[in-house]
């Protein structure tokens, strides 16, 4: 890959875990963000190294851990701050919150809160992208808890029955909410379910970005083609509890300090930067821009206004009383 490429994926990465730990502060220590919130940190590599290898036009569905992928997709970080915190200068104007991001500009649908129940949507996308003839894919993220869902299975079933394009994203970080996958699923290798379906699938380490990239490439390519779904389980980490208020009692002392001390994505990649002839002064350059322009999205956030009570009933179906 290319220097300007690189570096743009490392900057991707940075703003995720600046806006993401900001976004946390802002949550338990100044209460500016209300509901639940589920931080996107150690992951960064799964949304920002596939994203970059779909195009304009493919589609991009997640569940409720999405600001990560709301950022890597373009959305600004003044629009999905003031989306955390409410106001009408939001993605999508206040009403989703941490969960429900989107964007039909750049076909990023969310953002969904039931788990699992979304990967029937992005079969639907993908659905439509055939019916009308088009080369444009679908990108399904989920976690591995959701591969215990009915959603999940008959999802897969019925890509694979209509060979549809969409890649299956499993973003394997360990653990569904406070259960491990070893003590909630019969099989511990999530891309094992995609077999009963005869989809074709591979494990990947989500840690790694260029592996991420890669493999996602090889994914849509493989889509584009006509060859049906295909399956990806990227192995990563969450360093945070699976939402705030989750203080991660349940994992073995010292498995966070493992991962993030041998795998951690952004250094990774820094460490690759390093070695290929990048100044260590550009890269800290990159950081000081980042907590800059968080510092921006938050102070855009706060003086952005609230929405307007005459815009309750905006965007929503009228009941049967009001149509008629």
């Amino acid at each position: 890959m290319d220097k300007d490429t690189l570096l743009d994926w490392y900057r991707q990465m940075v703003l995720i875990r600046r806006f993401e730990e900001r976004s946390d502060e802002l949550y338990q220590l100044e209460g500016k963000i209300k509901g639940f919130l589920h931080l996107y940190i150690g992951q960064e590599a799964v949304a920002v190294g596939s994203i970059a290898a779909r195009k304009a036009g493919d589609h991009i569905i997640t569940a409720y851990r999405d600001h990560g992928h709301a950022l890597a997709v373009g959305i600004s970080a003044n629009e999905v701050m003031a989306e955390l915190m409410g106001k009408a200068t939001g993605v999508v104007g206040g009403r989703g919150g941490s969960m429900h991001m989107a964007s039909k500009a750049r076909t990023f649908w969310g953002g969904y809160g039931i788990v699992g129940a979304h990967i029937s949507l992005g079969v639907g996308l993908a659905l439509a992208e055939k019916y009308k003839g088009s080369d444009a894919v679908c990108l399904c993220y989920f976690g591995d808890g959701a591969t215990n869902i009915g959603y999940f299975h008959e999802s897969l079933n019925m890509a694979a029955v209509w060979d549809l394009p969409i890649v299956f994203i499993c973003e394997n970080n360990k653990y569904g909410m406070g259960t491990s996958i070893e003590k909630a699923s019969a099989t511990h290798k999530m891309v094992d379910k995609a077999k009963a379906y005869n989809i074709p699938g591979k494990q990947i380490d989500g840690m790694d970005i260029f592996a991420v990239y890669e493999a996602s490439q090889k994914a849509i390519a493989a889509c584009r083609k006509g060859k049906g779904p295909q399956f990806l389980e990227m192995m990563t980490y969450r360093y945070q509890g699976h939402s705030i208020g989750d203080r991660t009692r349940y994992r073995p002392e010292g498995e966070l300090d493992e991962w993030r001390d041998a795998k951690d994505p952004i250094a990774t990649l820094q460490a690759h930067l390093l070695k290929e002839g990048v100044e260590e002064a550009e890269l800290v350059a990159i950081d000081q821009e980042i907590m800059k322009e968080v510092d921006e999205a938050v102070q855009f956030s706060n003086e952005s206004p609230l929405p307007a009570q005459d815009t309750l009933f905006d965007h929503i179906y009228p009941s049967n009383a009001e149509a008629n």
